[in-house]
């Protein structure tokens, strides 16, 4: 039997690696401990943490959830990072810390169309909201000495458009706006906004940082000081992740890159598939040379890369669903980023709430089909595809 005994491990900072604690601990494991509890012991004052808030009750700390948030820091370049137990409690949040009655709010018209219904309720508190074009040039002109905040996704959702986010970043910049890029898509492995003057980057972890399609999770990371109020509104709201599902994320992001280069190269390749099919009536992937957002895409990504999502069109809904009935491999449903390929019809799902003409401006016709390529062997789902086209008219 080996005793050992974590004596004031709280009160000192609960990030210190253990084997740095000398004489506190005879033991270290290769992975981080689990913390299953809603609270701490608390005698007086709370144990303080590493960022001056206490570490008392779950809603507010818990190590777990530092623990992932530091890494999703360093693997963000930033300086902090806030983990939330979905995308959208994230974003809301962040509105939530930083908005308030008559501030004017500019968002692409195309993203998560989630994000965009959340900013349009918050007009009932006196934001105003405008919606842009998803293009660096219409944005830039959206935005004004008036805006307050600016909400753009760097590759959008669903036909994955490349937002030049330097220019636009420029733009906040010239008129104090505060600059939020949801880099869900991309993930850091290909951009680093922050890097080019976003104020804050925003992630569903539920996708390519957790991997697995089987836990939700968000995040908000920034450059600077911490900020207490954007911790404070998550405490308020209640919408900290909860440790299991933190544990489980940081579980994924250790196979973050093998999975995501793997992803992209077989969505390059299903892409190109599907550019010469003569079922498929136009492809969306900005990896492919006469993407109209290949340039922007290889001048901002890191890589040579270009993400494990690929839209395509089919002429028609009914095509689209008779599409979607006869995939046999492939899933059908509206998620991405898992190591599992899944089919998403947009019109019935993220794009639902966004009105008709918005949608045919962007794009997102009845006929379009969303793939989030997982990590089955290519052949296999290239086949499953091929079949499922063949009923298609």
């Amino acid at each position: 039997m080996v005793i050992f005994r974590i004596k004031n491990y709280v009160e000192k900072d609960i990030n210190l690696p253990w084997d740095q604690r000398e004489g506190e601990i005879k033991m270290k494991p290769l992975h981080d401990p689990l913390y299953i509890t809603a609270v701490f012991k608390q005698v007086g004052d709370a144990y303080p943490t590493d960022r001056g808030t206490e570490l008392k009750y779950s809603r507010e700390e818990n190590p777990t959830v530092r623990k992932l948030e530091d890494k999703l820091a360093e693997l963000e370049g930033s300086d902090n990072a806030l983990a939330f137990n979905s995308g959208m409690s994230a974003i809301s949040t962040l509105y939530f810390s930083l908005l308030e009655g008559g501030d004017k709010v500019v968002l692409s018209m195309e993203g998560y169309g989630t994000t965009i219904e959340l900013a349009k309720l918050l007009r009932k508190f006196g934001v105003d909201v405008k919606l842009a074009y998803p293009s660096a040039d219409s944005l830039i002109e959206t935005i004004d000495e008036e805006t307050k905040l600016v909400l753009v996704e760097t590759m959008t959702n669903p036909t994955l458009k490349v937002i030049d986010v330097p220019e636009v970043a420029k733009r906040c910049r010239e008129v104090g706006a505060i600059l939020v890029v949801d880099n869900t898509f991309v993930t850091p492995l290909l951009y680093k906004p922050l890097e080019d003057g976003a104020s804050y980057v925003v992630h569903s972890l539920t996708k390519y940082i957790a991997g697995h399609n089987d836990v939700l999770g968000g995040a908000v990371l920034w450059n600077g000081e911490f900020s207490r109020d954007l911790w404070e509104w998550r405490r308020r709201l209640g919408t900290i992740i909860q440790p299991f599902d933190a544990w489980m994320i940081e579980r994924g992001m250790r196979t973050l890159e093998v999975r995501f280069e793997r992803q992209s190269e077989n969505a390059m390749a299903i892409a190109e598939f599907l550019k010469d099919h003569p079922k498929v009536r136009e492809v969306h992937y900005p990896g492919l040379k006469d993407d109209p957002y290949y340039k922007v895409a290889r001048r901002l990504f890191k890589k040579d890369l270009y993400g494990g999502v690929v839209a395509f069109d089919l002429g028609s809904g009914d095509n689209a669903l008779a599409f979607l009935r006869g995939l046999k491999r492939i899933f059908p449903s509206p998620s991405l980023g898992g190591v599992e390929s899944i089919a998403t019809y947009p019109v019935k799902s993220a794009a639902k709430t966004l009105d008709e003409e918005i949608r045919e401006i962007l794009g997102i016709t009845d006929g379009l089909i969303r793939l989030s390529v997982g990590l089955e062997p290519l052949d296999e789902l290239i086949e499953d595809i091929d079949n499922a086209l063949g009923v298609v008219r």
